[in-house]
C-alpha cells in the first residue's frame, strides 16, 4: 500500500462541472481524514473512505471540518487555503490524510503523504497548511 501526494484526477474533472464551491462563507464543507500506512490513497482516489482511516483516542472517523477556506488569486495562479487543524489529546499514528468535499458526496479533493508514520501520545496532533500563495498552497491551480 502506498499513499502520495496528488490533486485527484476526478477533483479536476469535477472543478469543470461546478461540484466543488471553495467560497467563504456559503460554500461546501471541507473535511480532512488521516490514514494509516495500510492505505493507498493517490491521484485515483475519487471518495472518503473508512478503509485505513485511522483509531484512536481523540479521534472520530471522518477527521476534521476544515475552516478558513479563503479562494484566491496571485498572477494567473488560483489558490486555497486552509487553516491549520488538531486533534487535541489524542492519541493516533498517521501516514496521510485526504482532503474531501463532505457536501458533495464526500468527492475526494487532494491526498496527502506524510513521508513516514506521525504520532501523537495523548497530546496534540497537528496538521499545519503550507502558506497561503501561488507556490506553496494545498490547492493550486496554475
Amino acid at each position: 500500500m502506498a499513499i502520495s501526494t496528488a490533486m485527484c484526477t476526478s477533483f479536476k474533472s469535477q472543478l469543470m462541472s461546478a461540484l466543488h464551491d471553495f467560497d467563504n462563507p456559503g460554500g461546501n464543507t471541507f473535511k480532512i481524514a488521516l490514514y494509516t500506512s495500510s492505505a493507498t490513497l493517490g491521484a485515483s482516489t475519487t471518495v472518503y473512505s473508512t478503509s485505513n482511516e485511522v483509531t484512536g483516542t481523540g479521534y472520530s472517523a471522518g477527521g476534521n471540518t476544515l475552516t478558513s477556506v479563503s479562494p484566491t488569486t496571485s498572477g494567473t495562479t488560483a489558490y486555497v487555503d486552509f487553516a491549520d487543524t488538531t486533534w487535541s489529546n489524542s492519541t493516533i499514528t498517521a501516514n496521510g490524510a485526504l482532503i474531501y468535499n463532505a457536501n458533495s458526496s464526500n468527492a475526494a479533493v487532494v491526498t496527502l503523504a506524510f513521508g513516514s508514520d506521525k504520532s501523537s501520545s495523548n497530546g496534540d496532533f497537528v496538521i499545519v497548511f503550507p502558506t497561503a500563495n501561488a507556490t506553496d498552497a494545498i490547492i493550486r491551480i496554475a
